[in-house]
């Protein structure tokens, strides 16, 4: 993600900075990279092409092409960012990409880049814009599991940047261990998922449950929520990276989008039939 600028400034026109830059998706990449190979693309003209990857906006440098290394385009941390930073961003990623996530969003915020990317969705709870313009199919399986209600924002961050990395999801909300038998009705959903996102705070205990019923890979998350020596949700990471149940990652705290992109990723593997 792009880092908050060091200070603010006025936001310089974005359409210039993405005019001069030649966007290219995988079917383009494809062709190029076959013109070099048969001679008519000099190499030294692909890698302009390739090179030119980049949208500078003096406070931010935009990556235009993560998309095509890394299967979805650059996502934006609005949090410390102004509302004339993140503009000129949604702008530059407009003309590179159909699609756009902005995370930790404020209410001002929101509002601006609505405004920007025509038909994109705000999710209040979750502090999240997302833009999608030409929307694929959503594919395989990733399952969210949310502790508590209290988690619930972290909890829907996870779920949709997984949509909007195009896998299907489905949630379980409020099955935390205060009354384990609410997660049993979940287990034949979580047995079929290509990866599933379990958020919790207070102990943290959650994840460990679910890892050691189900034989898909499990992604903790934990969440500042709980009183007193939650300590901000540190008590909930120690307890998910001190987790017994084989085969638990964890994330930073209350970081849904990670967890999130991580599922979307094994599911995608899963989708594509990928075999190392």
């Amino acid at each position: 993600m792009p880092r908050p600028a060091t200070t603010a400034k006025t936001a310089p026109g974005p359409e210039s900075a993405a005019a001069s830059i030649d966007i290219m998706d995988q079917s383009q990449l494809s062709a190029l990279l076959d013109g070099v190979a048969r001679g008519s693309v000099p190499a030294a003209t692909a890698a302009k092409h390739i090179g030119a990857a980049t949208a500078d906006l003096s406070f931010a440098r935009i990556d235009l092409h993560r998309d095509l290394r890394c299967g979805f385009p650059e996502v934006v941390l609005c949090e410390g960012k102004t509302t004339l930073e993140c503009v000129a961003i949604a702008e530059a990623l407009r003309a590179a990409s159909p699609r756009a996530l902005f995370t930790r969003v404020n209410l001002e915020q929101a509002a601006a880049l609505l405004q920007v990317l025509v038909g994109a969705e705000h999710h209040e709870r979750a502090r999240l814009v997302r833009w999608d313009k030409d929307p694929r199919p959503k594919l395989g399986l990733v399952s969210v599991c949310a502790a508590g209600t209290s988690d619930l924002p972290v909890a829907e961050e996870a779920a949709l940047t997984a949509e909007a990395m195009g896998a299907r999801v489905e949630r379980w909300f409020d099955v935390g261990v205060a009354g384990l038998h609410r997660l049993e009705p979940c287990l034949p959903g979580l047995r079929v998922s290509s990866a599933i996102v379990v958020v919790a705070g207070m102990e943290g205990a959650l994840p460990s449950v679910v890892g050691g019923l189900v034989d898909r890979p499990v992604i903790a998350v934990p969440t500042s929520t709980g009183y007193g020596t939650a300590f901000g949700g540190v008590t909930a990471l120690l307890a998910m990276l001190n987790s017994c149940a084989a085969g638990v990652t964890v994330t930073n705290i209350d970081n849904g989008f990670g967890g999130g992109c991580a599922a979307a990723k094994i599911n995608r593997l899963v989708v594509e039939g990928v075999r190392p």
